[in-house]
């Protein structure tokens, strides 16, 4: 059979898109190297490790469970077919009516959605760093992928509610960012801040990262990936329309880095280097709602706030006692929050009508409509994700417990959750093989 101008069409689209599931799933490389950089020393190895652990639990159970519950055939609130995807079987397609429409494979769109909630449990991981237990991270990435993140998916992007009330969320500032920062939100909370974090009085003192060259190198990865994040959720390239989305999300990271870098240093006479990188990621996820829906010039705008807020956000939890070791709310959730209403106030006409969902916001003429349904997603997907997130957790606590000992905290995670050391140069050989005869007091006597 000749190839005609549709197949072709086609195979571009699936060539594409497989090339911006590659994208997304090289973000887990960027998260690994900004979490690691983030955090000190005694814990790398830990931080960088879980990361492909908890990808390839979340991978298990989106196959089993996630991605059915979350495109499956169902009602407004969740899914209730194509479990254990197997798109090899007869007319498996047909489980995802609701919310499959375009031009690919469904194995390529299973593969691009799963890239999409390995991101959101990555996020998760920022409020259990340093801390946490691994057995925590192997229950939560089951539960997390199961429990909470298909609920919003299928709410926004599954044929559910939000999606038949026409909301704006083109690439996941609610349905992939929100949700991983409200659940980062809960586990800090309960997992109460780090040793050495408050003194009594309650002032703050700064744990840095122990390597910023990881952070701007995870950083540089996490922009690139967007990429792959944002104009891949177009589902094709043959439109063009995946380079406009393209253009908009990298003015917004543009403008995130500058604004952020600039109140840093009119606020503290110092150019503070952290700052601008989340400045860069909180305006990637500001835009990643809007970057469909919006002109350029608003592109700059949505990324410029995204800066400042999350530059002021981030002192007033630090000041509240919430010990956030990577800003996971202030970067991912409050700028989570800000994206997806800037839909409301910019969405075009033009640009509502090529996207094909909801209506244009308030300052081109729609009014307070498309405000109000921005917003009222936001509320129920934040009080959803937080309270079931809280549960589980609370749950866990009271059963098997949250946070390592006291002691394994001290000595940092490498060796007390993995019996290993991230930079083993760095700690005299006797002491690692003296830890693995007889546990973390050896390292503490």
């Amino acid at each position: 059979m000749e190839p005609t101008f549709a197949s072709l069409a086609s195979a571009i689209d699936a060539t594409w898109v497989m090339v911006a599931a590659i994208l997304v799933i090289l973000m887990q490389a960027g998260f690994a190297l900004l979490e690691a950089g983030s955090t000190r020393m005694k814990n790398a190895g830990h931080v960088a490790g879980k990361t492909v652990l908890t990808f390839g639990l979340c991978t298990l159970a989106f196959w089993a469970l996630g991605f059915g519950l979350t495109f499956g055939n169902g009602n407004e609130f969740i899914g209730l077919g194509g479990f254990f995807f197997d798109p090899s079987g007869e007319n498996a397609a047909d489980s995802f009516s609701n919310a499959f429409a375009a031009d690919i494979p469904i194995s390529l769109f299973f593969l691009f959605q799963l890239a999409f909630a390995a991101v959101s449990l990555a996020i998760a991981w920022g409020g259990f760093a340093e801390r946490a237990k691994l057995s925590i991270y192997v229950i939560f990435s089951f539960l997390f992928t199961i429990v909470i993140y298909p609920v919003i998916g299928h709410w926004v992007w599954g044929g559910g509610w939000l999606a038949e009330l026409g909301m704006q969320d083109f690439a996941g500032s609610t349905v992939v960012h929100l949700q991983g920062a409200v659940a980062a939100l809960a586990a800090t909370i309960l997992l109460k801040p780090r040793i050495g974090k408050y003194n009594r009085d309650g002032s703050s003192n700064p744990i840095p990262g122990h390597n910023q060259v990881y952070t701007v190198l995870g950083l540089i990865l996490l922009w690139i990936g967007w990429f792959g994040f944002n104009a891949g959720s177009t589902l094709g390239s043959t439109s063009g329309f995946f380079a406009y989305v393209a253009l908009t999300t990298n003015l917004g990271a543009a403008a995130g880095a500058v604004a952020a870098m600039a109140i840093a240093w009119s606020v503290t006479g110092k150019a503070d280097i952290p700052t601008m990188l989340n400045g860069v990621i909180a305006a990637l996820v500001a835009i990643t709602a809007s970057c469909a829906f919006v002109e350029p010039w608003a592109a700059v705008v949505i990324g410029s706030v995204s800066g400042i807020l999350t530059y002021f956000t981030a002192i007033w939890f630090d000041r509240k006692g919430i010990d956030d070791p990577v800003y996971a709310f202030s970067v991912h959730g409050v700028a989570g929050i800000w994206g997806t209403l800037s839909t409301g106030f910019f969405a075009t006409p033009e640009l509502v009508e090529q996207a094909g969902v909801g209506a244009p916001g308030l300052f081109y003429g729609g009014g307070w409509h498309q405000l109000g349904v921005q917003a009222l997603g936001l509320v129920g997907s934040l009080l959803y994700v937080f309270i079931v997130s809280y549960v589980i957790l609370a749950a866990l606590k009271a059963t098997i417990g949250l946070r390592v000992t006291e002691e394994e905290e001290v000595i940092g995670l490498d060796l007390s959750e993995h019996g290993g050391y991230g930079y083993p140069e760095l700690l005299p050989a006797e002491h690692i093989s003296s830890f693995k005869r007889n546990g973390s007091h050896s390292l503490t006597r």
